[in-house]
C-alpha cells in the first residue's frame, strides 16, 4: 500500500506521498473572449458536458453577449442551481456569459480534471465561494475559483486513473441505464393493466361489445356508458377557517400543504385571511386541477380546503364506486382522450368542467367496480414494490459510482496494473 500524506485541503484529505497540490489558477486561464452565436454555433454546458444547444433551448434577441468555447476547453456553470453542469468542450462554439471558461496552461491530461471537478465534494468546494443576494442562489466567480486548490498527480497517472474511470463508469452507466430499462417496461405493463381493467373488465370469458365510443372500444356487454354530469356533481361549498388547507399534485395526489412542502422542498402560498376564496374538500371528491390534461384529476381522501382556481366533483355513491374512477381518469386512453378535447396547446393549461363532462364514462354494476378497483390496488401496489425496488438499486449504485471517482481522483484508491 503507497504511502499517504495530509493535502492540506480538508475537501480531499489524504493524497499520495508523491502528489502535489496546484491552485485552479496555476494550471488553467480564463478565456473571456465575447463572440456573437451568428459566427460561433450556440452550445449548453449541461451536467453531461457540452452539448450543441437544442432547437427547443430558450432563446434571447442578445447574440452578441456570448463566450467563446474552443475545443479542449473546461466549462462550468458558475451559478448554485446549475451544479454539476460541467465538461470539457468537443467543440468550439458559444455559450451563456453565466459560464466559466478554463484553457489548460500546462502539461495535463483533461479528462483527469474533468473527473475530479464532477465530484460532489469539487462542487460544493466550489460553490460555498460563491456570491448573491438571492437565497439558494449565489455565483462563484474566477478569482475564488483560480484560488482553490485540486490534488495533481503526475501526468502518467493521470492518464491511467481517467482512461480507469472511463471505462469504470460506462459499465456502471451501462448497468443503471439496464434498470431504468426495466423501470420504464415496468411503468408501461402497469399502463396497460390499468387500461385493460377499467375498459374490458376482469373476466377475459365475458362477451364484449361495441361501446360506441371509440377511445374506450369495446366493453363488456353487460356495461354501458353515460356523460358524466349525471354523475358527477360540482361542489360549490366555501370553506371555514382553520380547515386544513391542501394541495392537488399530479405526482402525489391530494396532499396538506405541510405534507407538499416536506416533499418537494418547494414553497406554497398559504392563505391566511380571506378564507373565503377557499372551497371544501371532502374524502371521495374529485379535483380538476391545472394539469389534469396530463392526467391530474386527483381523488382526495382528505377533509380540507383548496384554492377556488380548482374545481371539486361530488360521485353519485349510490351507484359508484369512487375508487375504480380514480383508476379510470389515471388510465391512459382516458387522459389521452381528455387531451383532445382542448383547442388549445399550452402545457400545463387550465381544465374545466366543460371539458369533463365531455367524455362518456363506463357504468357497470357497483359490485364489479369494487372488485375491479381492489383488483388495481393490490396489482399497482405489487408493480409499485418492484419499482420502487429498482429505483433504490440505482440511487446505491450512483452512490457507489460517486464513490468510486472521488476514491481514485484523490489517490486513495490506486489503479491496479
Amino acid at each position: 500500500m503507497r504511502e499517504m500524506k495530509d493535502s492540506g485541503i480538508s475537501w480531499i484529505a489524504d493524497i499520495p506521498e508523491h502528489w502535489s497540490v496546484s491552485k485552479i489558477g496555476g494550471l488553467y486561464s480564463l478565456r473571456v473572449t465575447k463572440v456573437s452565436d451568428r459566427d460561433y454555433p450556440p452550445l449548453s454546458v449541461t451536467n453531461k458536458g457540452i452539448l450543441p444547444q437544442l432547437e427547443t433551448a430558450a432563446k434571447t434577441n442578445a447574440h452578441d453577449d456570448r463566450k467563446l468555447v474552443c475545443k479542449g476547453d473546461f466549462a462550468i456553470n458558475s451559478r448554485s442551481d446549475r451544479r454539476g453542469s460541467c465538461g470539457i468542450s468537443s467543440y468550439t462554439g458559444s455559450v451563456s456569459l453565466i459560464n466559466t471558461i478554463l484553457r489548460p496552461m500546462t502539461e495535463m491530461h483533461p479528462q483527469y480534471y474533468d473527473w475530479l471537478f464532477h465530484t460532489i465534494q469539487f462542487g460544493d468546494e466550489f460553490y460555498k465561494w460563491g456570491h448573491g443576494i438571492v437565497d439558494d442562489l449565489w455565483t462563484t466567480g474566477w478569482q475564488d475559483m483560480k484560488k482553490i486548490s485540486i490534488p495533481t498527480p503526475p501526468i502518467t497517472e493521470q492518464a491511467v486513473i481517467a482512461d480507469f474511470l472511463d471505462e469504470q463508469c460506462a459499465e456502471i452507466d451501462s448497468l443503471i441505464s439496464d434498470i431504468q430499462s426495466q423501470i420504464e417496461a415496468l411503468e408501461e405493463y402497469k399502463r396497460s393493466v390499468i387500461t385493460e381493467a377499467v375498459t374490458k373488465g376482469l373476466d377475459p370469458d365475458v362477451e364484449m361489445r361495441d361501446s360506441g365510443v371509440q377511445w374506450i372500444g369495446t366493453i363488456p356487454k353487460h356495461w354501458t356508458v353515460d356523460n358524466p354530469k349525471w354523475h358527477f356533481v360540482q361542489r360549490k361549498d366555501r370553506a371555514t377557517k382553520g380547515l386544513t388547507q391542501l394541495t392537488a399534485s399530479q405526482k402525489y395526489g391530494v396532499v396538506t400543504q405541510e405534507e407538499y412542502m416536506e416533499i418537494t422542498g418547494a414553497k406554497v402560498v398559504t392563505v391566511e385571511k380571506d378564507f373565503d376564496i377557499l372551497k371544501l374538500v371532502c374524502p371521495g371528491d374529485f379535483i380538476i386541477h391545472m394539469r389534469s390534461f396530463q392526467g391530474g384529476l386527483e381523488y382526495s381522501e382528505k377533509y380540507g380546503s383548496i384554492s377556488s382556481a380548482y374545481v371539486m366533483l361530488i360521485p353519485q355513491k349510490t351507484i359508484l364506486e369512487p375508487r375504480f374512477y380514480k383508476w379510470f381518469f389515471k388510465s391512459p386512453v382516458y387522459i389521452d382522450a381528455l387531451s383532445s378535447t382542448s383547442n388549445l396547446i399550452r402545457d400545463g393549461q387550465a381544465m374545466r368542467y366543460a371539458n369533463f363532462i365531455q367524455l362518456p364514462i363506463p357504468l357497470m354494476p357497483k359490485e364489479e367496480q369494487q372488485q375491479i378497483a381492489d383488483y388495481l390496488d393490490m396489482k399497482c401496489a405489487e408493480i409499485d414494490s418492484i419499482i420502487a425496488e429498482k429505483k433504490q438499486q440505482i440511487e446505491t449504485i450512483e452512490e457507489y459510482k460517486k464513490s468510486l471517482i472521488f476514491e481514485y481522483v484523490t489517490g486513495k484508491k490506486e489503479v491496479q496494473a
